[in-house]
């Protein structure tokens, strides 16, 4: 689909709306058409969506605390929002921005014509252009049993166009090792940091947990995208089945009656990565590869405004 074609899909399917499906983006090849798509829609939407209190602009302030200019304090803002808001200084409003992305082999998993990996990109890439909006550095680390590849973060000419060109030469390769990629992660940055992990999180989250709690202590921020399936959050097979472990290549055996343990083994693995996640003030998502995007950029854009 070339670029005209593209604007028009996305024309008809709702440009300024907060729902843009991504099977709809997984039409556009051009990566930074995708992100520009959902960023400018989510943007044009915010007004519009349940976020009410909160814009782009906001990103752009802190909240006043004692002892701060009262000069500082931007009242246009306060009649809109019924708060004090002072405008960042140049030296305090950029971010060093991580991105993490897991490309492990289970990343490849789809049922719905969008693969868990191809979300990661649109994610990714998505917020690389709000980074940018922002002037923030952007920095991009894809793995899977190892460290992939890496670009430092930075904002020089260019840096986004490269992080594009990695995130679309990313393939789905081996197991998954979160834990190894954070701790060489952390090897890599000497700056604090906003770290975004983005993954099917398919790890103990123990293992998880200990490599986290490092860059935590050194004074980063972190977020965690949880990405999955449709299928994986509610199997839909009636009858008894077959499946293949993607990492492992293991056969298990399907029966419908293991339903209700499956599903409870899910939310104890959900609840012990978001238990792990609240003892450390790490914001945790869990994302719905069937739904838009726009939660995540919220979360993003709050997780920045809160600590930068």
């Amino acid at each position: 689909m070339d670029t005209s074609q593209a604007t028009a899909s996305v024309a008809r399917a709702g440009l300024g709306q907060r729902f843009i499906d991504p099977q709809v983006l997984s039409a556009i090849r051009s990566l930074s058409l995708v992100a520009k798509t959902v960023v400018q829609g989510f943007i044009s939407g915010l007004h519009r969506s349940p976020y009410h209190g909160f814009s782009m602009e906001f990103a752009e302030y802190r909240a006043y605390t004692p002892g701060d200019d009262i000069r500082g304090i931007d009242w246009k803002v306060y009649a809109r929002s019924d708060r004090f808001f002072v405008k960042k200084y140049e030296g305090d409003t950029n971010t060093q921005l991580y991105l993490l992305v897991d490309c492990s082999r289970s990343m490849s998993f789809a049922s719905h014509g969008i693969s868990k990996l191809d979300y990661a990109r649109f994610l990714a890439a998505s917020l690389a252009y709000l980074a940018r909006r922002q002037k923030d550095a952007v920095g991009l680390l894809t793995f899977d049993s190892a460290v992939r590849g890496y670009t430092p973060a930075r904002t020089r000419r260019g840096q986004y166009q490269t992080l594009l060109h990695q995130l679309d030469e990313a393939e789905a390769g081996e197991k998954t090792a979160i834990a190894s990629a954070v701790q060489e992660l952390a090897n890599f940055t000497r700056k604090r940091s906003l770290l975004v992990l983005i993954s099917d999180f398919y790890e103990d989250p123990d293992e998880i947990c200990r490599a986290l709690r490092f860059f935590h202590l050194r004074g980063n921020d972190m977020l965690l995208f949880h990405l999955l399936d449709p299928a994986e959050l509610e199997p839909p097979f009636s009858n008894v089945s077959t499946l293949e472990d993607m990492e492992s290549a293991e056969h298990l055996v399907y029966v419908p009656e293991g339903l209700e343990q499956y599903r409870e083994n899910l939310d104890k693995h959900v609840q012990r990565l978001r238990k792990t996640a609240s003892e450390m003030a790490v914001d945790y998502q869990l994302l719905n590869t069937e739904k838009p995007l726009d939660l995540a950029l919220y979360r993003y854009l709050t997780a920045r405004a809160r600590n930068y």
